[in-house]
């Protein structure tokens, strides 16, 4: 489904993706696991085109992804970065709205469907009663859940997730990460989440990638992947 073959990125000289070459099949959650430095946030912007590629390929559906239109790309691919920004002024339900605009028509708004469903992903991440509150002074671990819950009102079939655990609490983390398994084996959703705890890796992803000096060392099913050896190496 998505794809990347022989994949070159760099900062500046320096290359950070040096002939990475990965499948993610449709359905299931894959965990990118490796150093710091090694390319996982550097493969999640390349797939969306934030950051150019010098060399190699990324294809979704087998269709050169710099090829699909911003808006439609949005439909089908969510991302959550590492970190978020937004002007004091918006509040947590406005926020929410925002991530139905690929399916907004030109003088529309969100629909009833929409609505629903914004109202849903808001009660997942135990928000629900807090869509007035302005984004900002929510408190570091409810700021990290809005923009998750941002992220599950796209819909889209494909979610990119950057350590989506990052500030949470061992509760919300084993809740989020239930809640991106739930979406990966029932819903059918594409989920790629970059993790660095090993431990969560092994507990909810059903694949894992293992990346390593630019690229893609191992990849396969958990239980093939996380192994002493491998880790070692």
């Amino acid at each position: 489904m998505l794809s990347a073959q022989d994949l070159v990125v760099s900062y500046g000289k320096l290359p950070v993706l040096n002939g990475l070459s990965v499948r993610f099949d449709a359905g299931g959650v894959t965990a990118l696991v490796g150093p710091n430095g090694c390319g996982k946030s550097t493969l999640l912007k390349s797939i969306l085109g934030l950051m150019p590629k010098s060399g190699g390929s990324i294809t979704l559906d087998d269709v050169p992804i710099e090829t699909i239109p911003r808006r439609k790309l949005a439909s089908r691919i969510a991302y959550l970065p590492q970190e978020n920004h937004c002007p004091d002024y918006i509040v947590l339900g406005e926020l929410i709205e925002l991530a139905g605009y690929a399916r907004y028509s030109l003088f529309g708004g969100p629909s009833a469907k929409d609505r629903a469903l914004f109202r849903d992903v808001l009660q997942t991440v135990g928000l629900a009663d807090m869509a007035h509150v302005p984004v900002n002074s929510l408190s570091g671990g409810q700021r990290q859940r809005a923009w998750i819950a941002m992220v599950l009102a796209q819909d889209a079939d494909i979610i990119l997730m950057d350590e989506p655990v990052n500030h949470l609490d061992m509760k919300y983390q084993y809740a989020v990460l239930d809640l991106v398994r739930t979406l990966g084996r029932d819903q059918g959703k594409t989920v790629i989440a970059v993790l660095h705890d090993l431990n969560l890796a092994s507990a909810f992803a059903d694949k894992v990638v293992m990346v390593s000096n630019g690229q893609a060392t191992f990849s396969g099913p958990t239980q093939d992947v996380i192994t002493p050896e491998n880790i070692r190496t």
